[in-house]
């Protein structure tokens, strides 16, 4: 058995840093991904596109660990960086964008948009217990990347 949980989410916020440094972080998605926490592995399947493996929650059996796979497109004129999911790749299909905007020669715009859907190999009946756990600890992430990418400038 395995349930299945969605999450959307939409942060904006200031980054201290030029347009261009801001986005040529962003499009540089190992270079990004070292900013989001827990993340067991970053492979890179070329073509611009990496699975996510993210560091196992739980013990033994019981332990989960979300695994995903994107293709990025970044277009540096427009201000956009996009994923969409590889299927076949993992428990999860993640997809989003990040739109930058300049606020001056040294504070830039970032809107971050994200949708995933992570199955787990739980039974139903937990579904509304685990839930709520398993979108806080995405929140929180993402949270936290949100910070580390602040400090990173």
């Amino acid at each position: 058995m395995a349930i299945t949980v969605s999450i959307e989410l939409n942060r904006e916020l200031d980054i201290p840093g030029s347009y261009d440094d801001v986005f040529d972080l962003l499009a540089d998605v190992p270079r990004s991904a070292s900013h989001f926490p827990k993340v067991d592995k970053l492979v890179d399947l070329g073509d611009n596109t990496y699975r996510w493996e993210m560091e196992k929650v739980g013990v033994d059996k019981h332990a989960i660990q979300s695994v995903y796979a994107c293709k990025y497109s970044a277009d540096k004129s427009s201000g956009t960086i996009a994923w969409e999911p590889v299927k076949g790749e993992g428990n999860g299909v993640v997809r989003g964008s990040w739109t930058i905007t300049s606020k001056g020669d040294d504070v830039t715009a970032v809107k971050f948009k994200t949708n995933a859907e992570l199955t787990v190999p739980l039974p139903s009946l937990l579904k509304l217990a685990i839930s709520p756990v398993i979108k806080h600890e995405f929140n929180s992430l993402v949270d936290t990347y949100m910070s580390n990418l602040k400090k990173a400038f």
